[in-house]
């Protein structure tokens, strides 16, 4: 019998606490497992604890208690480093500000986590972005500074750029969210076409009821807890 792949993602009982006399607790015992190809919407009030279990899952804080692993690695122990060559290898990020170096190309931008990895984007690296940015619609604008981009093509560039080591799972916070509704839309529509075409699992942090209608799984985090969670079906056109 077939072994079960693991889960992209596996969270048991996860505390989040900040202060040292007064302590906040922002997330407070988060259970949940996102298998491989779902796109889920993670949803909840200002100060529900999205952006902070967002930033628990990209490895970019530790939690205070709990286990977080993914792809079947346990993060727990691994030190700066290991939680560094983790992140650059599994893990893709999006933001509702692109945070694209505005003096880079578009195409030298998608190259980033390459030159962060090895120290210089190989051929291959190259190819990849190049075809990555054609398939976000940038064709003609490969060797276009960042800053010469409009919103909406910055987001793109910056999904491309996500996207360029091919990671299993992509994180992403409001990425669509200082986007007008057509460009937002368009962008949504790409993480779509990327999450059926390769099977990238998604994980997006949104207010827009709209986007968390049209992805497969809404997660509702209320006062650092899921409130629930369930499987939704499309109620927007994604293209």
């Amino acid at each position: 019998m077939a072994d079960t792949p693991a889960p992209v993602l596996a969270i048991a009982g996860v505390v989040k606490e900040y202060g040292a006399t007064v302590k906040t607790r922002a997330l407070d015992g988060v259970d949940l497992t996102v298998g491989s190809g779902e796109l889920t919407a993670l949803v909840g009030p200002s100060g529900s604890g999205k952006s902070t279990l967002l930033n628990l899952i990209g490895l970019l804080d530790r939690p205070t208690a709990g286990r977080i692993e993914v792809c079947g690695h346990d993060t727990t122990n691994l030190d700066e480093r290991g939680l560094t060559a983790m992140r650059a290898r599994m893990l893709g990020f999006v933001f509702q500000f692109h945070h694209l170096l505005p003096a880079f190309t578009a195409l030298e931008n998608v190259l980033l986590p390459a030159w962060g990895d090895r120290g210089r984007p190989s051929k291959a690296d190259r190819t990849a972005g190049e075809e990555l940015l054609r398939a976000v619609g940038l064709a003609d604008r490969l060797h276009y500074r960042s800053n010469d981009l409009s919103g909406g093509q910055q987001q793109r560039v910056a999904l491309a750029r996500a996207l360029a080591r091919r990671p299993p799972l992509v994180l992403a916070d409001e990425p669509p969210g200082n986007l007008d509704t057509a460009s937002s839309d368009e962008v949504f529509a790409l993480m779509r076409r990327f999450n059926r075409d390769f099977g990238t699992t998604f994980m997006i942090v949104t207010h827009d009821s709209r986007i968390a209608g049209a992805c497969d799984r809404i997660v509702e985090l209320v006062d650092g807890r899921v409130q629930s969670d369930r499987t939704v079906t499309h109620s927007i056109t994604t293209g």
